[in-house]
C-alpha cells in the first residue's frame, strides 16, 4: 500500500512557492532521452510480495558475475580481489551504521578511520592534503573544475590532454554549462587549468612534467585524474600537480554493478580553503590524549549554503572505510607488489595479443589495460566473445580497451588470444 503524506493542494503550494508551474519544470535540465514517458517494460505492476520476490530472483539469474568466466572489462571500474576481512569488518555496527561524525566526542573510531583514509590518499598522490572522500571519480573531477574556477577568477576554459574518460567529461560538462565554462584542446592564458588522466582512457601514460611546464607558462593549474588508484603503486606520484582526483573503488569496494564508488580529492595545502567536502584532523584533548575532529566543513550541511564549496560531497564513510581496511592489509610493500602483478599480467597479454593477426595494439606504454584496434566493429567482436562466455573489453567504434588484474590468469589471456584469432580469421 502506498502512503503519500502530501495532498495535491500541498504540492501546488510548494510549486507556487518556488515559481514552478508543474513538477515537470523541476526536470527541465534532464535531457529528454533520459526521461521516462511510460512504465518500464517487463516490470510487473501491482503484485504481491511473493510474486515480486520470485520475479526479481529470476531476473537476477540472468546476470553474469565477473568471476563466472573470463573477464577483461575495465575503463574505470576494475575487478580486483577483495579480502574477506574487509567485508567482515565493515559490517560491524560501529562502521555500518555510522553516516557522518557530527558529534566527535562519540565518533572517534569513525574520525580515526577517515584520518587514515586521508593520510593514505595524500601519500599515494603526493599531495599535502586530502579530503574525506567524494561520491566517485567523475564528480570529484567536476568538483576540481569548480574549485579551479574559484581559484582562477575570470578564467573560463579548461585544456584537456590525451584521452579523458568520456563519462567523466559528460559529468563535467553538466557543471561547466552552469558556469559558462568550456573545454579546449590547447592551453592558453584563458585556461583555469589543464586536465590530464593518468593513465588515460586508453591506458596511455602521459608525461606530466611536460604538461606542468605549459601550465606554469600560462598561469594555469594542473589537475590530474586517476581512474585506477592501484596505478599509483607503480607509477610516480603526480606530486607536481595542483589537484589530484580520482576513483578508489578498486580496493575494498569492488564492482557492485557499477556502484557505489569512491571518489578521492587531494590538493596542495595553499588551496585547502577552496577544497570541497570536509577534512578530519588530529589533535590532543584536555588530558593530552590524541583525538580527532572535523577541521574543515565547507559543505552545505555545516555552514550557510552561499558559503559552501559544494553541495554534493558525502564522506562515503563505509566505502572509504573499506578502502582503508584493504590498504592497511596490503601495506606499502603489498600495494606495490599488487600493482606490479597487475602490470605483469598486462605485459603478458601484450605479448600474446601481439601474435594475433587482425588486431593492432595502440599503446606504447600502459599500466594494467591497453587498447586494441580491429578492422571491424569492436561491439560485434564482443558479442562473439560473449557467446563463448568471455566478457571482453570496453568498446568505442573499432577499438576495445582490455583490462588485466591479479584475477586474470595466464590461461585466460591465452584463451582470449586464441578466440580472437579464430574470430578475426
Amino acid at each position: 500500500m502506498r502512503y503519500l503524506a502530501l495532498t495535491n493542494n500541498d504540492r501546488q503550494q510548494m510549486l507556487q512557492a518556488i515559481g514552478a508551474s508543474s513538477i515537470n519544470d523541476l526536470y527541465s535540465a534532464v535531457p529528454q532521452q533520459f526521461l521516462l514517458t511510460k512504465p518500464i517494460d517487463n516490470l510487473p505492476l501491482h503484485q504481491g510480495e511473493l510474486e515480486v520476490d520470485n520475479f526479481i530472483t529470476n531476473l537476477a539469474k540472468k546476470n553474469r558475475h565477473a568471476n563466472q568466466g573470463m573477464f577483461f572489462l575495465g575503463a574505470g571500474c576494475y575487478n580486483h580481489h577483495i579480502p574477506a576481512t574487509v567485508d567482515h569488518l565493515i559490517q560491524r555496527s560501529e562502521f555500518l551504521t555510522s553516516y557522518t561524525p557530527y558529534q566527535p566526542e562519540i565518533s572517534q573510531g569513525t574520525l580515526a578511520t577517515i584520518f587514515q583514509f586521508q593520510s593514505i590518499i595524500a601519500l599515494l598522490t603526493g599531495m599535502q592534503v586530502a579530503n574525506a572522500s567524494m561520491y566517485d571519480g567523475a564528480t570529484a573531477l567536476a568538483e576540481s573544475l569548480q574549485m579551479a574556477l574559484r581559484l582562477q577568477s575570470g578564467r573560463k576554459k579548461f585544456a584537456t590532454f590525451g584521452n579523458i574518460h568520456p563519462d567523466y567529461l559528460d559529468v563535467c560538462n553538466t557543471y561547466l554549462n552552469l558556469n559558462d565554462a568550456s573545454f579546449v584542446n590547447e592551453i592558453s592564458s584563458e585556461c583555469a587549468a589543464a586536465i590530464v588522466q593518468y593513465p588515460d582512457f586508453y591506458g596511455n601514460i602521459a608525461d606530466l612534467q611536460h604538461i606542468k611546464q605549459q601550465c606554469q607558462a600560462n598561469g594555469a593549474l594542473l589537475i590530474v585524474v586517476v581512474t585506477e588508484v592501484l596505478a599509483l603503486g607503480l607509477l610516480p606520484a603526480p606530486d607536481i600537480a595542483d589537484i589530484v582526483v580520482g576513483e578508489a573503488s578498486s580496493l575494498g569496494v569492488g564492482l557492485n554493478f557499477g556502484g557505489p564508488l569512491l571518489g578521492f580529492f587531494a590538493c596542495q595545502k595553499q588551496f585547502v580553503r577552496q577544497m570541497p567536502g570536509r577534512i578530519c584532523g588530529s589533535t590532543t584533548d584536555a588530558d593530552g590524549k590524541q583525538g580527532f575532529v572535523l577541521t574543515l566543513n565547507a559543505r552545505e550541511q555545516h555552514i550557510r549554503r552561499e558559503k559552501a564549496t559544494s553541495n554534493i560531497c558525502s564522506n562515503q564513510g563505509l566505502c572509504a572505510t573499506a578502502f582503508t581496511i584493504h590498504m592497511s592489509l596490503l601495506g606499502e610493500i603489498g600495494f606495490k607488489k599488487l600493482a606490479m602483478l597487475n602490470h605483469s599480467k598486462a605485459c603478458f597479454a601484450f605479448d600474446e595479443l601481439s601474435k594475433v593477426k587482425g588486431l593492432k595494439i595502440l599503446n606504447n606504454n600502459f599500466f594494467n589495460e591497453f587498447a586494441v584496434e580491429f578492422s571491424q566493429s569492436a561491439d560485434k567482436i564482443n558479442e562473439k566473445l560473449l557467446a563463448k562466455n568471455i566478457i571482453g573489453g570496453y568498446c568505442t567504434d573499432n577499438k576495445m580497451i582490455l583490462a588485466f588484474t591479479e584475477l586474470t590468469s595466464d590461461n585466460d589471456i591465452k584463451n582470449l588470444a586464441k578466440e580472437l584469432k579464430e574470430i578475426l580469421q
